[in-house]
């Protein structure tokens, strides 16, 4: 399902960027969270921002389980 993050969850497994309050994720059945539709990587060195496509999203299209419970 999509939500709203409430607070910071740590690092995404599947980009390794920080899941921050207020990204866009997507809460799995296991409960394992990730990026969703819209995800902005913030460039640490230059200070920008650059949209790509949520992680999850790219990831179910290859795949049809959970990045971390791939059995569940």
């Amino acid at each position: 399902s999509e939500d709203v993050l409430s607070k910071d969850a740590g690092e995404c497994a599947i980009c390794l960027e920080e899941l921050q309050q207020g990204d866009t994720i997507a809460r799995l059945p296991c409960l394992c969270i990730y990026h969703k539709g819209q995800v902005f990587l913030r460039m640490h060195m230059k200070f920008q921002k650059v949209a790509f496509i949520g992680c999850i999203d790219e990831w179910f299209e290859v795949n049809r389980s959970c990045p971390e419970h791939p059995s569940d």
